[in-house]
């Protein structure tokens, strides 16, 4: 892809031994003579960059550079001003020039500006295409079900939402989302920031267990050149990546001791300082965090600073496993299935009942993440149209009828014969079995099963089973 430049200058000697350099350089060169001129060509060829002289015939450079950020914000203009016109180059900059250079240029200068130039005009491509992918697969929206306790999980979010939108003080409270691995934490968070009033600024998120503990505070809070032995380049945090936006912490248990204090001085101050340096940097950044961990417990053990978990959880969300939500485990299935199926090429893939049998009666320890992977792998390898239950590898594998000794929960088993057996049979036997050995007590059958009191009792019915009176 070849690169475009208009160059604007009047003095056409200059501009002709501009452009031949530039073009030997493998740019493709537009020449005008005037700031007019100039807004004409630009409406057709739309370079990537813009080099213009300020003093022009008719409007200066200042004027262009000033109609060229209203018309396209995204192209770099680099001002050349006369030399010593530093007020000028001042000036430039505040109205949005990437940068400026003094006359008499030297060529091999503006050719390594223009590319950093380029450089900074694709990063920010990127990083506007990125965002946009955030944010449409982002919001409340994304939050699939139909449980109670998706609906007051979508009604918090709103409420926090219309709390913050509302709020005259820039920083939002701290959110601590708890629950299980798998369960959606962090589409909480997304929905959080991209349905908020801080939509427009970037959403950092930070996996604590996924980058080593001697290097998340660099990571994190950044460092000025010469801090520690590699520091050979300055280097801005997450934290401050984040200004404008938000920061989440997933897994924030896993932080160290060291590394709460500071976060509860970023969360208590609204500052930030990097590592080996002298001076604080005001910030504005709301922080959501998310752990599977019972943070209560850790705060006892002396592993979590209780100050932190104070001031983490200002509003708390609890995400719920999937075995608590059984209504939506066919209706997340069937949205996994037409994706994947979309995926790999796969169209009007439908559940066959023995299929949708086996998802409803799985306890799902991975949540909706092992349900996900589940259809994918169903739909990966069938070559049918229907999925049956044969394609749907969950553990344990309650369908499976190879004889194999069926492995249950609490270290209990139940053989299964060669010739197979029916699912619903088992299922049934499954229940009574449970409710038998810890005679009739619901509650504690539930918990064996890994089922909430609910779900059992539905199941209890459906089978039509009662405690035999004595």
């Amino acid at each position: 892809m070849t690169n475009s430049v208009v160059i604007v200058e009047d003095e056409e000697s200059l501009a002709g031994s501009i452009g031949l350099y530039l073009e030997r350089n493998g740019w493709e060169v537009d020449v005008c003579p005037s700031a007019e001129q100039a807004l004409a060509m630009l409406e057709a060829v739309r370079p990537d960059v813009v080099v213009t002289d300020y003093l022009l015939p008719g409007k200066t450079g200042l004027d262009l550079l000033r109609q060229v950020m209203s018309m396209d914000p995204q192209v770099k203009v680099v001002m050349v001003t006369g030399h010593g016109d530093v007020q000028l180059a001042v000036e430039a900059m505040k109205a949005g020039a990437y940068d400026y250079l003094c006359k008499p240029l030297v060529l091999a200068e503006l050719s390594l500006l223009l590319e950093r130039a380029l450089g900074a005009a694709r990063m920010e491509k990127a990083l506007s295409f990125y965002r946009s992918n955030q944010a449409r697969g982002s919001g409340v929206e994304t939050l699939l079900g139909d449980s109670a306790s998706i609906r007051q999980m979508k009604d918090t979010i709103h409420q926090i939402i219309e709390m913050e939108t509302r709020a005259t003080d820039a920083g939002q409270p701290a959110v601590l989302i708890t629950g299980e691995t798998g369960t959606g934490k962090a589409l909480v968070a997304r929905a959080i920031h991209f349905d908020g009033p801080r939509r427009e600024g970037p959403f950092v998120e930070v996996n604590c267990a996924s980058i080593p503990a001697n290097l998340l505070e660099s990571e994190l809070f950044g460092y000025e050149r010469g801090a520690f032995t590699d520091a050979r380049e300055r280097k801005v945090g997450l934290v401050e990546a984040a200004e404008g936006g938000t920061l989440f912490l997933d897994e924030i248990a896993e932080l160290d001791l060291s590394i709460q204090a500071k976060l509860l001085k970023l969360l208590d101050e609204r500052k930030v300082r990097r590592i080996g340096g002298t001076r604080e940097r005001t910030i504005n950044v709301r922080i959501i965090s998310a752990t599977n961990q019972n943070l209560e417990q850790m705060v006892d053990e002396h592993r979590f600073r209780a100050d932190l978990f104070f001031r983490l959880r200002t509003i708390r969300l609890h995400m719920p496993p999937l075995r608590e939500r059984e209504r939506d485990v066919l209706l997340l299935a069937r949205h996994f299935l037409a994706a994947h199926g979309r995926r790999y090429g796969k169209r009007d893939l439908e559940l066959s009942q023995d299929a949708e049998s086996v998802l409803l009666n799985h306890s799902w320890p991975g949540n909706v993440r092992e349900l996900q992977n589940t259809l994918e792998q169903a739909v990966a390898l069938t070559a049918e149209r229907i999925i049956v239950s044969d394609d749907i590898a969950v553990y344990p594998d309650v369908h499976d009828g190879a004889g194999r000794s069926m492995q249950g929960l609490q270290g209990w088993s139940l053989a299964t014969p060669n010739e197979g057996v029916k699912l619903l049979v088992l299922e049934r036997e499954l229940v009574m079995h449970m409710l038998e050995r810890t005679d009739w007590n619901v509650s504690k059958a539930a918990k064996l099963l890994g089922l909430s009191r609910d779900m059992l009792r539905t199941r209890m019915e459906k089978y039509g089973l009662v405690r035999p009176e004595n």
